[in-house]
């Protein structure tokens, strides 16, 4: 694992937006790995900017969405299909055809789960898949003990998961209890795993993730065994990391090939 730690919440957004940018630049098709929550949002409003002033073109890329509620319609403001439509799909000019998300409406669950794991392949697979981290350690909405060989499914929600999502809806009763996530498996299928996490509340999850155990209490601990991962987390989020100054060490003294171009706060 790359660790990237920066001072605050803007600083994450700007580095992961150029990660992104940077991919997009190289490869117009490539096929990007959306997540929801509030982690990533400070990205796509970075990308957005570079979109509006013509300095990035995200036309022809390609999208997939992380997961996706049960049981609410399309429409419905909380579902992730209108969340990365708002947040993503519009802003960044995306095509809407080229963005994909689980059908959490579907009369057949298992095989609207098989049928986007057969898009995902047939779009070659995900050369950047964002993450975010939960405070239980999820990704995605793989809860603790999901099965690292996982592929998309039908997932139940911690009940600490519902209650963090809560803040999103009007009624905290009217978070779905189920889900439909992309698995462990399928995440680490992905070329590259860029995983933003800020705040004090993600502290514990982000230590157990990159310094502690595998283990599938730790569902993000799996990403020690990916051969590209790059983890950018505020000094809050940092907080529980013992080797936090080494890691500030090996990313100052990275090699100039190596590095990506951020660019300074507006």
């Amino acid at each position: 694992m790359e660790i990237v730690i920066l001072p605050d919440p803007g600083a994450v957004a700007r580095f992961g937006a150029a990660v992104l940018a940077d991919l997009v630049r190289r490869e117009p098709g490539a096929v990007l790995g959306l997540a929801t929550g509030s982690s990533p949002l400070g990205i796509y409003a970075e990308l957005a900017g570079l979109v509006s002033a013509g300095e990035l073109d995200c036309t022809r890329a390609t999208g997939f969405a992380l997961d996706e509620y049960v049981g609410i319609p399309e429409d419905h403001p909380q579902s992730y299909a209108s969340v990365i439509r708002a947040e993503v799909v519009e802003p960044l000019r995306m095509d809407p055809a080229r963005v994909h998300v689980p059908d959490g409406r579907a009369a057949d669950i298992p095989a609207a789960c098989a049928a986007y794991e057969a898009a995902i392949r047939n779009a070659g697979g995900v050369a950047v898949q964002i993450l975010g981290i939960g405070a239980n350690g999820h990704i995605g909405f793989n809860e603790p003990t999901s099965s690292f060989a996982s592929r998309t499914r039908i997932k139940t929600l911690a009940p600490r998961t519902r209650a963090d999502n809560a803040r999103f809806f009007d009624d905290p009763e009217d978070v779905p209890t189920h889900c439909l996530t992309q698995g462990l498996g399928t995440i680490m299928d992905a070329r590259r795993l860029l995983l933003v996490a800020q705040g004090g509340g993600k502290a514990e999850a982000i230590a157990a993730t990159v310094e502690g155990p595998v283990t599938a209490m730790a569902p993000g601990s799996i990403l020690q065994h990916h051969p590209a991962v790059t983890v950018v987390v505020d000094e809050a989020a940092a907080s529980k990391l013992r080797l936090a100054d080494y890691y500030r060490h090996v990313f100052e003294n990275k090699p100039e090939w190596q590095r990506i171009a951020v660019p300074p706060a507006s």
